[in-house]
């Protein structure tokens, strides 16, 4: 299964690497083709949603970003994103939140 991330924020790559083994970054949708999974830190790239899901239809979309910006949160399911997540609930358990 590749899982591909897209996030700008290094403590976030490191916390996502160390909790998902062979995770990927990408700083766009062309870097997502292929995914299986995608995660998309909504903070940094919430735009990238609906690109990423026209790039990889079939790919899973997991997407995270903070609570209080729950219009961020709500656009990216209208985006496309199959799971969206506040931001402390998926550093809980970012491997847990990747399952089907």
């Amino acid at each position: 299964m590749r899982i591909v991330a897209i996030t700008a924020d290094l403590m976030d790559r490191s916390r996502i690497s160390g909790a998902v083994d062979g995770v990927e970054f990408a700083r766009d949708a062309d870097g997502c083709a292929g995914a299986d999974v995608v995660v998309i830190d909504l903070a940094r790239a919430a735009a990238l949603v609906g690109p990423v899901r026209a790039a990889v239809p079939d790919a899973r979309i997991v997407a995270f970003g903070p609570h209080v910006e729950a219009g961020v949160l709500e656009q990216a399911v209208d985006d496309g994103a199959d799971v969206v997540l506040p931001r402390s609930k998926f550093f809980q358990d970012p491997a847990a939140a990747l399952a089907p």
